[in-house]
């Protein structure tokens, strides 16, 4: 829904009430909750679809450390090393992990 709703105010130009009309039509939320959340995607453009990359990307990073760890891989570990770095761009996280699997 978010990704849906992020490019329909950004890329394709609808309007506050056209999104909420199609959030209102497509998800139980209520109208307050989504005239909030409509007007936070309105101010953050991208935001919406940048947490959907990234967290697809968290997902494939643990799937991968999984596969290589096997027994051994330990979600609390993974976590702390996911977190301990602070933000990144995507590809600096992949090498952070890339190098922390080398090291296990």
């Amino acid at each position: 829904m978010r990704l849906v709703l992020d490019t329909g105010l950004h890329a394709k130009g609808w309007s506050r009430e056209q999104a909420i009309e199609y959030r209102l039509a497509n998800t139980p939320f209520s109208e307050e909750d989504s005239i909030k959340a409509i007007e936070r995607y309105l101010v953050m453009p991208g935001q919406a679809t940048s947490y959907k990359v990234g967290a697809l990307e968290i997902e494939r990073l643990r799937a991968k450390a999984e596969k290589k760890l096997g027994k051994k891989f330990s979600l609390p570990d993974f976590h702390y090393e996911l977190l301990r770095h602070g933000a990144l761009p995507l590809d600096i996280l992949e090498q952070q992990i890339d190098e922390w699997l080398k090291s296990q």
